[in-house]
């Protein structure tokens, strides 16, 4: 039997039905060993609790042996479930159901993929992995249809990686209704680091390239610039222009240099898999 599928005494029934339900949705199946539509109802019960495992405890209630607690509850007829939440029943029905009733049942109250991603990313960022985070937090944020806490922190990992240039653009899907106090911290941080990532090497190679615009070696050293100073998707694109006018430049230095950057992003980061494909497109 799974872990998540408890059977109820009296002695239990405080802790996972009630304190329980403030921790995880709380499946409750009131039946018993008379009953056959209970016994038709519980295998489906039992398969659900296993898909969702993380989320859902099945707490099992044998009416005949816990009459005080179905009294309790109120129930009038075998077999009864009841979704417990924060210590309240939330939903529930009587008699047999299909898996499919039950699951569409559930899923109002189960928190649903892209809010546990954000949940882990979360954890990750308080244990400064931003680089395992941002991925998640990307495929969270297209799943869940640019959801705004979710573009939030986003927005708060790309900061910490000094992704300014991506931060903003994330920022400025912001709805103004969800600009929070949240939204105006990381719009005052992105502000602080674009102003302190603009070193004067950068700025000096900026306006002589802007004069030159056809000097590769400018376009090299400013690209190696901004690796240096926190703009990767600068760099990659200044470095990914030399690779297409000239794939060996530098005996291989250009290309050596996006490589490298690619690799101090990871395979997972969504920016790493974006110029990935741009270069292979490019040698293959």
């Amino acid at each position: 039997m799974s872990s998540n599928i408890v059977e109820i005494t009296q002695e239990n029934a405080q802790q996972v039905l009630i304190d329980g339900s403030h921790q995880q949705l709380v499946m409750v199946d009131f039946w018993a060993d008379w009953c056959a539509p209970c016994k038709s109802l519980m295998p489906v019960l039992e398969k659900l609790a296993g898909e969702y495992q993380d989320q859902l405890v099945l707490a099992k209630v044998n009416a005949d042996e816990q009459q005080m607690l179905a009294a309790q509850f109120g129930v009038r007829s075998l077999p009864t479930v009841m979704l417990l939440k924060d210590g309240q029943p939330v939903d529930g029905f009587m008699g047999a159901q299909p898996e499919s009733a039950v699951r569409e049942m559930l899923e109002k109250y189960l928190p649903n993929a892209w809010d546990l991603a954000l949940a882990q990313a979360r954890t990750l960022m308080a244990e400064t992995q931003f680089g395992t985070a941002l991925p998640l937090l990307k495929q969270a944020l297209e799943d869940s249809g640019q959801q705004a806490d979710i573009a939030l922190a986003y927005a708060e990992c790309l900061l910490e990686l000094n992704r300014c240039e991506e931060a903003q653009a994330v920022l400025d899907t912001i709805k103004l209704a969800d600009q929070d106090a949240q939204y105006q911290q990381l719009k005052a941080q992105l502000t602080l680091k674009q102003e302190a990532s603009r070193s004067p090497e950068v700025e000096a190679l900026e306006q002589q390239f802007k004069e030159d615009p056809e000097n590769l070696e400018l376009a090299y050293q400013l690209g190696v610039q901004y690796s240096q100073n926190g703009h990767q998707r600068e760099a990659l694109e200044t470095l990914l222009a030399i690779l297409r006018k000239n794939i060996g430049f530098k005996d291989g230095a250009a290309r050596t240099a996006y490589m490298d950057i690619l690799a101090t992003l990871g395979k997972g980061d969504p920016l790493a898999v974006e110029y990935q494909r741009k270069v292979y497109t490019l040698l293959y």
